[in-house]
């Protein structure tokens, strides 16, 4: 009986000095109702940021990876508290740039008795919906070793979808793209373009159910969402509280993931992708990289915000150790 095939993990080529990833990305302040109170009814609320891509970057920081974000905020409160934030998670912000014409984009949350929680974006015609391909440019993304993107960005204007769409083409690095679907955010069924996008990427995120919704009912399973997508060096399919798949070359790898309380799931998904690229810039072999992401996405299961604290040395240890004794 012949063993199954296994191919060595693709890894990106890394520059002298360590490796660097740039994520390129809206991020906005969130409004959140105290105590799950539904806004209407809320008198306080807290604020936060959101933003996927500045998740990313948060996260890799948390692990030690150079981490930059590439954005545009308004010259108004908001965006000093998105840039205070970010930069203080110790990612590098020498690269986001202030657009006096244009604010800073604003995210309610307002929870439901059903454990649901509906967001409402005031984002048009943010500072971040104006990037454009001169945003590959800036020195930060010219000096590192990834680039990250979301298929939120190709969502926010034709000027960002054109940004995507110019990184994805001609001479670049590597290049990470979780799909990251939000129906809310398209006029249009952006199934053929987010394909496209990612199509074209190294290192593709995407959930089983986000590509359900995006490419039809037949992907039943994660190795169906791998033949539809056969470019990627890497194409990681996460099944939510169950499992995440990583398929490189001809080889697969699955890893179950924790069971831990959930607070909110917002940011899971971004804070799994940057344990992944964690795991995969240190070298580490696919199921590591998987556990990582597991552990990482943990952390931001366990609060409302998009961004919780790691695990120290000792526990993040113990929990990577944990899927050893499963």
């Amino acid at each position: 009986m012949t063993a199954p095939r296994t191919d060595p993990l693709w890894r990106p080529p890394i520059r002298d000095g360590g490796p660097s990833v740039a994520c390129v990305g809206e991020t906005m302040v969130s409004f959140i109702p105290s105590g799950d109170t539904a806004l209407d009814t809320a008198d306080n609320v807290a604020l936060d940021i959101a933003g996927a891509e500045s998740n990313v970057a948060m996260y890799l920081a948390d692990h030690g990876i150079d981490a930059r974000w590439v954005s545009r905020l308004g010259d108004d409160a908001f965006g000093r508290r998105v840039l205070r934030h970010v930069s203080m998670a110790g990612v590098d912000v020498s690269a986001v740039r202030t657009d006096p014409a244009r604010p800073t984009g604003l995210l309610f949350k307002d929870p439901a008795q059903n454990g649901s929680t509906r967001v409402t974006y005031y984002r048009l015609g943010s500072a971040a919906a104006a990037m454009g391909p001169y945003v590959l440019d800036e020195d930060v993304m010219r000096t590192a070793d990834v680039w990250h993107f979301s298929g939120i960005t190709p969502a926010l204007s034709t000027t960002c979808r054109d940004l995507v769409e110019a990184a994805l083409g001609g001479d670049r690095p590597a290049i990470s793209f979780d799909v990251n679907h939000r129906p809310a955010l398209w006029s249009e069924a952006p199934g053929t373009l987010l394909r496209h996008l990612a199509q074209a990427a190294d290192i593709v995120f995407v959930g089983l159910d986000e590509a359900r919704a995006l490419w039809g009912d037949r992907l039943r399973e994660p190795d169906d969402v791998r033949a539809l997508l056969p470019s990627p060096r890497i194409v990681v399919v996460k099944d939510g509280g169950k499992a995440a798949t990583a398929f490189f070359g001809e080889s697969r790898a699955c890893v179950p993931a924790l069971a831990v309380p959930v607070v909110e799931p917002v940011g899971a998904g971004d804070a799994f992708a940057a344990g992944f690229l964690a795991g995969l810039l240190r070298g580490e072999p696919a199921e590591r990289c998987l556990r990582v992401g597991h552990v990482t996405a943990a952390s931001a299961l366990s609060v409302t915000a998009d961004h919780g604290p790691l695990p120290d040395e000792a526990e993040m240890s113990r929990l990577l150790g944990a899927y050893d004794l499963a």
